[in-house]
């Protein structure tokens, strides 16, 4: 064979390893620098898809070896019982009539006097003379008060003869004459401290009462406060 003719220079060296067409050492587009830069690229790339992974899988190991936090226990709050509410004293209906300024049905408690029925109907009025009543007297539930004046001067209280009057038991509301205290025997009518205690002085000294008529050996009552509690007692 012929051998072809070797080229002269150096471009038509590389003309000749290079043809047209063909991507030069040293252009642009040369296939190491093509390399480089796929190389690269790719590189950036597959760094971020590892350091997600890591980042990933060190999220879910911690959150595997995770101990759970114990809730904080709620001190329980321990409330004071509502006492019960006390039972509300007694309430008593006394009928005041005669010289007060407000006569009517007044709503008093357990153990009031006649003083505090007279008060509660707005007291006396200018022409009333209680000269006959016992205002320390206690009363009962029902009972009646009635204030003279001085025209009319027999006041009068009219205890209860129901059976929450407060008078000895078994008596039907009357104040057994042996049986009773002080404080019972002045809530008759007419009946104050001096009284009662002669009553009780009677009873000392002569035993029980056989009738209620022996009320007039007491010293101090005579026909007439007799009379008046003839009906409230009892032996």
């Amino acid at each position: 064979m012929k051998e072809q003719p070797e080229p002269q220079d150096s471009t038509a060296r590389l003309s000749a390893l290079f043809p047209v067409g063909s991507p030069t050492p040293n252009s642009d587009g040369s296939i190491v620098t093509r390399a480089r830069q796929f190389t690269t690229a790719h590189l950036k790339v597959i760094s971020s898809l590892g350091l997600a992974a890591v980042i990933l899988t060190t999220w879910m190991v911690m959150r595997a070896n995770s101990v759970p936090l114990d809730e904080p226990t709620q001190t329980p709050v321990w409330t004071q019982p509502a006492s019960p509410s006390p039972t509300p004293a007694p309430r008593w209906l006394i009928h005041v009539m005669g010289a007060v300024t407000t006569p009517g049905v007044v709503e008093l408690p357990q153990g009031a006097r006649v003083i505090d029925a007279i008060e509660a109907a707005g007291g006396f009025t200018a022409n009333a003379d209680p000269a006959d009543l016992n205002l320390a007297a206690i009363l009962v539930d029902g009972a009646q008060i009635i204030i003279g004046t001085t025209s009319a001067p027999q006041g009068e209280v009219r205890q209860s003869t129901s059976p929450n009057s407060g008078s000895a038991p078994g008596s039907s509301g009357k104040v057994n004459l042996n049986q009773a205290t002080s404080a019972q025997l002045e809530s008759l009518p007419g009946v104050g401290p001096v009284t009662a205690a002669a009553i009780l002085a009677w009873r000392q000294n002569n035993g029980s009462f056989t009738s209620t008529t022996q009320l007039q050996e007491v010293n101090g009552i005579g026909p007439k406060t007799f009379a008046q509690l003839e009906p409230y007692v009892c032996v």
